[in-house]
């Protein structure tokens, strides 16, 4: 036998849970220290110069002018 649900009560609840689960990305995103920002800033500063130092620069199509 099926269990019979409140329709209303499950939306209600569905709605709570979507809230909950963004709040609590919220939190991770912005409730990080300032030291741990600035520490995760400073290694993804670092890994783009990193990269940048590795990328090779294409060959020149433009025809040498004289």
């Amino acid at each position: 036998m099926t269990r019979i649900i409140n329709l209303r009560q499950a939306r209600k609840s569905r709605a709570r849970d979507a809230l909950r689960a963004q709040g609590d990305t919220n939190a991770a995103i912005h409730g990080e220290a300032k030291t741990l920002r600035d520490a995760r800033q400073a290694e993804q500063d670092r890994a783009a110069r990193v990269l940048d130092a590795h990328r090779q620069d294409p060959p020149n199509q433009d025809p040498p002018t004289e």
